[in-house]
Order: structure tokens, then sequence, then C-alpha cells
């Protein structure tokens, strides 16, 4: 995995603070400072790895250290995650809010109109991610799509992704294989790719197409998400028990003197 890269971007980029949940550091940063560093990645021209963590983030880190060592050697973790935000305050280091990867996507989507960057889209179910590519393009004409391809997080079809995504030349690449496969797939795989900025979007191509509804806006903004996914998608309970009672007695735990 490539080094950690802290402070190059120059003072428009401080070093944000980091708060350590359960062992995993998350970055402070608010939305419009994660932009402002992907931006900063994507002119470094380096390889770069952004992580949108949550609470199941943190469970499996707990219980994998190859994920765990993703995660600490990305460039930056944004809080996505209402109950990351819960477990800092009550761990006395509050984050100043939360960066989810469908909004951070579409930042970068307008980011990239501005300014000429190209997106590749990889993972999600066949389709999925043409779907998401053509959404975010009727948000903003301007965008260049570098490719689309459904593809693996298997091993043996390494080879093929990274010689057609390197065939592509994307600026940003963004990988919707779910965690931990996603993240560990890009950290595994941008020494060979050295795309500028990759980042883990988990479910986004699937909102962003619109196959699976975002929760609504009063319950994102109150942390009941999980709530409205497991109404929608009971196959996820056992996700939910990891990343909300587990997480919470976890966190609890840790907090007591």
């Amino acid at each position: 995995m490539a080094a950690v890269e802290r402070l190059p971007f120059g003072p428009e980029c401080p070093v944000p603070r980091r708060v350590s949940i359960l062992g995993v550091d998350v970055d402070d940063v608010t939305e419009d400072e994660a932009v402002v560093f992907a931006e900063a990645m994507i002119r470094a021209g380096r390889p770069h790895q952004i992580c949108t963590v949550n609470p199941e983030f943190v469970m499996e880190a707990r219980r994998s250290p190859a994920f765990a060592a993703a995660l600490a050697a990305a460039n930056l973790c944004t809080p996505d995650g209402y109950g990351l935000l819960l477990a800092a305050r009550y761990l006395g280091s509050p984050l100043r809010g939360r960066v989810t990867g469908v909004d951070l996507t579409r930042r970068l989507a307008a980011l990239a109109a501005a300014r000429g960057y190209r997106l590749f889209l990889l993972g999600a179910a066949p389709g999925v991610a043409e779907e998401a590519a053509a959404a975010l393009r009727a948000r903003h004409p301007d965008l260049t799509i570098a490719g689309c391809f459904a593809g693996s997080p298997d091993l043996r079809h390494e080879p093929f992704l990274r010689q057609l995504i390197g065939a592509a030349r994307p600026d940003i690449l963004l990988v919707a294989y779910g965690h931990p496969r996603q993240d560990l797939w890009i950290a595994h795989n941008q020494p060979h790719l050295r795309v500028p900025l990759a980042i883990g979007v988990g479910g986004v191509f699937d909102y962003l197409s619109g196959r699976v509804p975002l929760a609504p806006a009063w319950m994102r903004r109150i942390g009941l998400e999980w709530l409205y996914r497991l109404a929608r998608q009971p196959r996820r309970w056992r996700r939910i028990i990891d990343a909300v009672p587990r997480f919470t007695l976890e966190v609890i735990r840790q907090g007591r003197p």
C-alpha cells in the first residue's frame, strides 16, 4: 500500500484533525473541505484513495487486519454515517459533519464537469453504472465519462480491469463493490493503476440510477437511514445489527472510564 500523504497540498488543505473511533481514524472534514482535498489530490497526479467510513467499516476493521490497514493507509477517511458523529461526540472528540458517498460523488461530478476531469464508474450490477453515469450527465452535460463497467473484484479479473481502466485514463475512479472489497481492491490496484483519485462508493450507483431510493431527508438528518433501509431491504438485518446495536455497545465500552 502507498504511504499516507498527509500534507503536500498547500495552505488551502491543512492537515485535518483525526478522530479515533474504535481504532479507526476518521478525518474531521466538512463536505466542502473534502472536495478541496479531492481536487488537490487530482492536481497532484499521484495515486490517492478516499474511504467513506461508516459504523460498518469500523466494525469490519476490528475483524479484518487487512481492511484496517487499508483504512489507515487511505489519504482521506470521511465521516459517512450518522453513528460516527454520535460516537465521536460521546467519546469527547466531536466531528463537524457528515461527508456521505452519495453527496461526495455528486460534488465530484460537478467538479469534474467544471474542470474537465474524467470519471470512470466501476462496479454494481450490470447496467447500473451506465444508468448512474446517465443521471450524472443529465445534471452536468459537460461531464466526461471515461468508462463504465460492472466487472468483479475477484483476483482473476484484475489484469483485465487494470488494462481497461488504464486505457480510459480517468482522473477519478469510483468503485462500487461494497466494503470491504472495494477499498481493498483500490488499495491493491492503485499502485498499478495510478489513477489520481479512487474512491469506494458502495451503493451510490444504485441510488444515482434510481434503482434504490434514498431515505427521506428528515430521516437522514436524524440518523434513521438504517431504519429505512431495513424496512426496504429486510435482508440487511445482519448488517444493521452490526452497524447499530453492536457498534453502539462497543463505543460505550470504549468510552467508560
